[in-house]
């Protein structure tokens, strides 16, 4: 397989994308509510996908909840915001780790129903006041340790329902002045704060089927050339030595304009720095046969991460009974509407 997660036109397969992942054979291909219309429709396109791609190969979904869902009302459950379960937790310890454990496992079993075994969640950065709110109410929170444990348990919700989750953004993304879907944000300082979440949680979930994904940053005290993504210094470094992440890294969307030059260019960048897999998410058709024809294939261990899968304590019938004992704990669901600050930088 050739380590590179693609994105795709639009909610049924073209001829040309059939054919691209015959012959090409990516590791996985993440979709977008531009790929989404209803669960038939969605069913279809993945089991459809399913035929085609090898066994290993994953199926993502951005699904956080609040701004950030492709899966959204009326067909499926909304979800709440990170901030929503971080301010439960400040008033009610035990009931926000609940909340979070029980949205991690309902988003995990809504996007297991419709095909999917991967998502891109939690978000672990850190809400830094001042700082671009692309993050924004997408954090738990200010603090390092709240964000640690409510992202840990929405991970173990996630794990639950059979899903593989999916850290991001490392090693931090909170602190940028910048979105990185339209530049490059450049961040001067160490981030000891920013890295605790990571770290202990890297630490809590060795050897399970976690993903971690790149932050499109600057760094300047760890490397003033290149961004995390393209760094072999914050990869190797930080990445695996000090935060001690050993799981499969993939990059985010190398077509974010924080990176520049041309795409099979990044693809062979993203890996050479460290990344295991490759993520592109246009769905253009020639961008895309450009990066899986000039991407290299995955290597042994990321082959092995990739293939690895979480045993399910959770099933899709116990959906319901998690969702009611979730309303009971009188979690606000608002966020929900606003404006999904990832979703229009990706082709509609």
């Amino acid at each position: 397989m050739k380590a590179a997660i693609i994105g795709l036109s639009g909610p049924t397969l073209t001829s040309a994308e059939e054919a691209m992942l015959h012959t090409q054979r990516p590791a996985g291909v993440i979709l977008f509510r531009r790929n989404i219309s209803d669960p038939a429709q969605l069913k279809a396109l993945t089991a459809r996908l399913r035929s085609i791609l090898p066994s290993e190969a994953a199926l993502l979904v951005d699904q956080e909840g609040g701004r950030v869902a492709r899966l959204r009302p009326p067909h499926w459950r909304s979800h709440p915001p990170a901030a929503v379960i971080g301010r439960l937790y400040e008033a009610d310890k035990k009931a926000g780790l609940r909340a979070a454990w029980l949205t991690g496992a309902l988003i995990g079993l809504d996007c297991m129903g419709a095909g999917f075994d991967v998502v891109c969640a939690p978000v672990l950065d850190l809400l830094v006041p001042g700082a671009h709110d692309i993050v924004g109410d997408r954090a738990y929170g200010t603090d390092p340790g709240t964000v640690t444990l409510l992202g840990g348990a929405v991970m173990e919700g996630l794990l639950a329902a059979g899903v593989r989750p999916v850290m991001k953004h490392v090693p931090g993304h909170g602190r940028a002045h910048a979105d990185s879907h339209l530049e490059l944000p450049v961040v001067p300082d160490e981030l000891p704060a920013e890295l605790e979440p990571f770290t202990r949680n890297a630490a809590r979930f060795a050897g399970l089927p976690v993903w971690a994904m790149t932050a499109h940053i600057l760094y300047e005290a760890w490397d003033r050339l290149r961004p995390a993504t393209l760094s072999p210094v914050v990869i190797g470094q930080i990445i695996r030595q000090r935060i001690g992440f050993n799981g499969l890294l993939v990059s985010d969307d190398i077509a974010m304009k924080a990176l520049s030059g041309d795409p099979v260019s990044l693809t062979r960048q993203t890996l050479a720095a460290g990344c295991d897999v490759v993520l592109h998410c246009t769905g253009v058709q020639a961008e895309t046969q450009a990066v899986l024809e000039g991407c290299p294939l995955l290597t042994d261990q990321a082959h092995t991460l990739l293939a690895a899968r979480p045993v399910a304590s959770i099933s899709i019938g116990d959906g319901e009974s998690l969702a009611q004992e979730r309303e009971r704990l009188g979690l606000l669901e608002d966020g929900i509407r606003a404006k999904d600050p990832t979703e229009g930088h990706h082709p509609a």
